[in-house]
């Protein structure tokens, strides 16, 4: 299981990308959706998730370079019922609105 004091830890100090995406999503900014960000599911933390929707959102930088390895964890989280959206940090910074538009449409909104 994912350790909540390393989620707290991240919540803390987040990585650039993960901290603009957090200031288009928070306070139900993106058409009244609520997103909670660090959350831990089993043994994985997500960067983002909105629980109505079972919809986790992943900003991915260099460190998301083992494309086995989110496979797995994406494999996992989808056997829990959510659905997994990666975004590039370079879309996030650069296409702020065709990211946030794509995640309304994962909404239905």
């Amino acid at each position: 299981m994912a350790s909540l004091i390393q989620a707290r830890r991240m919540r803390k100090a987040p990585v650039a990308t993960e901290r603009l995406l957090w200031a288009l999503l928070r306070d139900r900014k993106l058409d009244g959706l609520k997103f909670r960000r660090q959350v831990p599911l089993g043994r994985y933390i997500a960067d983002f998730v909105c629980f109505r929707h079972r919809l986790i959102i992943e900003a991915d930088g260099p460190h998301h370079e083992d494309r086995d390895r989110d496979l797995v964890r994406d494999s996992w989280l989808l056997e829990q019922g959510f659905r997994v959206m990666r975004f590039p940090n370079r879309a996030v910074q650069d296409d702020r609105e065709a990211v946030l538009a794509a995640i309304m449409a994962a909404c239905g909104h």
